[in-house]
C-alpha cells in the first residue's frame, strides 16, 4: 500500500540506497514510476505493506515502512532487495554497494570508495565538518536528524580528525 512518505511514523523503518551516479530526469520518472508499483504490489505473507518512498538529491533512494501495520518479513525484504537489483541492472548503476560513502563538496554530492574517503581525511581533503551521508539510519525520525551531518556525528568520524 503506497503512501506519501511524509505522512509515514517516524518510527517506520527505512531503508537507503545510494547510487554510484546521479540519475537523469527521465531515470528518475522511470524509476518514481516503478516504485510506486512495486511498493503497490508489496506484502509481506499477503498482507499490504504500507510504504512510501522518496528520492533524495538525484542520488539517493529512501524507502520506508511502517512497521506498526505490518511487518518486513524475510521474503518481503528478499522482494524489496531483487526490485533493486533490477533498477541496478536497468540503469547500469550500483545502488547495493555499502563500501561506499556519499559526502557534500559544495553543492555536489561525491561518491567514493570507503578506501579513497580514508585517504581523502588523512590528505585533510575532507574533514570531521563535511558533510557526509550516514545511510546506516534505520527509521524516518534518525532520517531526518541524523542521515545528512558532519562527519564527526557519524561513523565515519573514524576516519577524520
Amino acid at each position: 500500500m503506497l503512501v506519501d512518505f511524509e505522512t509515514l511514523p517516524e518510527e517506520s523503518r527505512v531503508w537507503i540506497y545510494q547510487a554510484n551516479r546521479s540519475f537523469t530526469k527521465d531515470e528518475i520518472n522511470e524509476i518514481t514510476s516503478k516504485l510506486k508499483t512495486f511498493i503497490e504490489a508489496w506484502t509481506a505473507h499477503g498482507k499490504d505493506l504500507q510504504a512510501g518512498f522518496k528520492m533524495v538529491y538525484k542520488r539517493f533512494i529512501v524507502i520506508a515502512l511502517n512497521q506498526n501495520l505490518n511487518m518486513a518479513t524475510g521474503c518481503s525484504i528478499d522482494a524489496s532487495v531483487r526490485f533493486i537489483q533490477e533498477l541496478e541492472n536497468d540503469y547500469n548503476v550500483d545502488l547495493m554497494d555499502k563500501m561506499n560513502v556519499s559526502f557534500k563538496q559544495g553543492e555536489f554530492i561525491a561518491y567514493k570508495p570507503l578506501v579513497d574517503f580514508k585517504q581523502m581525511a588523512k590528505n585533510k581533503s575532507v574533514s570531521k565538518n563535511t558533510i557526509v551521508f550516514n545511510n546506516l539510519v534505520t527509521n524516518i525520525a534518525e532520517f531526518k536528524e541524523n542521515w545528512e551531518v558532519p562527519a564527526s556525528e557519524s561513523w565515519h568520524s573514524r576516519f577524520v580528525k
